[in-house]
């Protein structure tokens, strides 16, 4: 991650705050205004209570997310589809034995920023750990997102999602009754962040994926306190363990869909030990923020996109609008009713955030809302081209059913008719770059 931002920075293109900062909602109410006007990610050098600075934003471009994989054409899920195909499951050629990095440095949970984000958060949260642990029996490695609310320095409460791997893993120790070791991985290369975003299949060691996304050996070395190997440039780990058989309040905690988690018995953490290296940068991800949906929202698009052209023509291209449990497809249609048969094949190749799915043609943006509900508003009669499927589960956590049930949208132009919705365009227009035409300011 260093590198990464320290090449953004040599390219003008984060913003650096000199200031002070108080990490209870002042951190997080920047985060938030910048995000509102641009994309570019956020350095803050001076952090109260900490002498690490604060990263942000990092994942918040779709510009850059394409960089990071190598898609050139900007087609993520296109260059995200090769990237899975021709993956190995795991080999110890993708990793690497490392020495500890010079100058690595012990301490305690409370010398990390104790960011909070939200004004009805419980207190300071760990928003952006990946957590690695091994599968019990295979020992595959899984890297894995969740939310971490710092209680002291030798525990932190997290929530495990039912449909995650780890969650299996635990399930596996705390039958056993063992405690799960793993460790929370803050500040990561790139790869390893796009890794732990995928879903890939049960057998597939992440570690090895994110080796191969890189297109390299990654360094790993070991862990002070558990039987673990982490890699070796990573800013920050965290070392411990699940507890079996202990579940405590966690929450409340805004997330992703814009409102409060309430308070619910949940995991616990013990921490055993905690390093960093020297200078480190802690990475702080805003949640609901475009760094935190716009990697969601790529990887299952990609998903949903390996699932579509495998299945039904001329598919495109896919976006996931994870806040809205949305997904707009674009195709170049084929025959009568293709748009519909796109949006069914769409809700079967991902049980959640697909709570709508619009299908569109090539020439609209598919990540910008407008442009879609343009398309469908102006192209053809809205009572003739929606689709209700009723009590369909629409999301895994769900209990009070909110998100039952499927909106399909065909918002494609009307077939036999397609010249009469060319899109008005001026010539020339694409390679206007406005610097060229505005005078620098006097004085």
């Amino acid at each position: 991650m260093r590198d990464y931002v320290e090449k953004l920075i040599s390219r003008g293109e984060m913003r650096v705050v000199e200031r002070e900062v108080d990490p209870r909602h002042e951190l997080a109410a920047v985060i938030k205004r910048s995000q509102a006007e641009s994309d570019l990610p956020l350095l803050f050098r001076k952090v109260r209570g900490t002498a690490m600075p604060v990263v942000s934003n990092i994942y918040g471009s779709r510009a850059r997310l394409c960089e990071m994989i190598g898609a050139d054409d900007g087609l993520f899920c296109r260059r995200w589809r090769a990237l899975m195909q021709g993956m190995k499951p795991t080999s110890p050629d993708f990793l690497a034995r490392a020495a500890p990095p010079a100058g690595l440095r012990e301490g305690r949970l409370s010398d990390l920023p104790q960011i909070t984000y939200w004004e009805r958060d419980a207190g300071p949260y760990v928003t952006s750990a990946i957590y690695l642990a091994r599968e019990p029996d295979t020992g595959v490695a899984n890297l894995s997102f969740h939310r971490s609310m710092m209680v002291g320095d030798d525990e932190l409460r997290i929530r495990l999602g039912s449909t995650h791997d780890l969650t299996g893993y635990q399930r596996k120790a705390e039958a056993r009754n063992q405690a799960l070791p793993a460790a929370l991985l803050i500040g990561t290369a790139p790869e390893i962040f796009l890794a732990a975003a995928a879903s890939l299949p049960y057998d597939t060691d992440e570690l090895s994926a994110a080796a191969q996304i890189r297109g390299a050996p990654i360094p790993m070395r070991p862990c002070a306190t558990i039987d673990l190997e982490v890699p070796a440039d990573t800013e920050i780990v965290v070392e411990g363990e699940i507890l079996p058989h202990v579940r405590l309040p966690e929450g409340p905690f805004g997330e992703f869909q814009g409102y409060y988690v309430p308070v619910g018995d949940n995991h616990v953490f013990r921490v055993k030990h905690v390093s960093w290296r020297d200078g480190a940068i802690f990475h702080g991800l805003l949640c609901g923020s475009p760094e935190d949906v716009r990697l969601l929202q790529a990887t299952i698009a990609a998903r949903i996109y390996a699932a579509l052209v495998d299945r039904v023509p001329g598919v495109i291209d896919v976006a996931v609008h994870a806040a809205l449990f949305g997904t707009v497809v674009k195709i170049r249609p084929q025959y009568d009713g293709h748009a519909r048969h796109v949006a069914l094949a769409a809700v079967g190749s991902h049980m959640d955030y697909n709570k709508a799915v619009i299908v569109v043609d090539e020439d609209v943006d598919i990540h910008d809302l407008h442009d879609v509900w343009w398309a469908f508003l102006t192209r053809g009669r809205a009572d003739a081209r929606t689709t209700v499927i009723a009590d369909v589960p629409g999301f895994y956590r769900d209990p009070e059913r909110d998100h039952w049930g499927r909106l399909l949208i065909d918002a494609t132009k009307p077939r036999g008719r397609e010249a009469e919705f060319e899109r008005r365009r001026i010539p020339g227009e694409e390679a206007i770059h406005l610097a060229d035409y505005f005078a620098p300011p006097r004085g």
